[in-house]
């Protein structure tokens, strides 16, 4: 089997971010063949049709989509819904002409957030990728309440029945991707 590049995007900016620790675990859980980068949306400005020259922040980020094979969300839950570093990526993700960075592309979606663990959050996004033409797998689900004791003062995944949650996801991830590839 080829080998497959994931990228793994938070959508929370903060330093000790329970979803950035997500992503973090899935590292350490990816299978054998597959290698994943985290992008860094720390200093993505706001998309605007009006700026005719792409940043270099944005330039970088959109690199790392076109480069990956799939792509895993990382989705905080902001007043029941998406956070806007990540929507704001994938709004500039999708005006490349033809929306090639997205069109096709696998996703897993996951998320840390308070009450119900970002279900509304990921709901939200699962509508976003269906006009960007993603696809995001189905099952297993990864939610985790960011304010458990699931995570440690620096954000990091402790919890071993989430972990192992998340082999399985980057393991269908990584199935599923190569589906699509043919």
């Amino acid at each position: 089997m080829s080998p497959l590049k994931f990228l793994g995007i938070a959508g929370s900016l903060r330093r000790q971010s329970t979803n950035a620790g997500l992503l973090r675990a899935a590292l350490a859980e990816l299978p054998e063949g597959v290698s994943m980068d985290i992008a860094d949306l720390s200093d993505i400005p706001f998309y605007n049709a009006d700026i005719t020259e792409k940043p270099a922040s944005v330039l970088r980020v959109l690199a790392q989509i076109g480069a990956a094979d799939a792509l895993v969300l990382a989705c905080p839950e902001y007043n029941y819904s998406i956070a806007p570093a990540l929507k704001n990526i994938l709004d500039w993700a999708s005006r490349e002409p033809n929306n090639t960075l997205l069109a096709g592309k696998a996703v897993a979606i996951m998320g840390a957030a308070g009450g119900m663990g970002s279900s509304r959050s990921q709901y939200h996004l699962r509508q976003v990728c269906v006009t960007l033409d993603l696809h995001p797998l189905n099952k297993p689900e990864v939610f985790s309440n960011a304010f458990s004791a699931s995570f440690d003062a620096d954000g990091n995944l402790t919890d071993p029945k989430i972990i192992q949650l998340i082999g399985e996801q980057m393991r269908a991830l990584a199935a599923w991707s190569r589906k699509l590839r043919g």
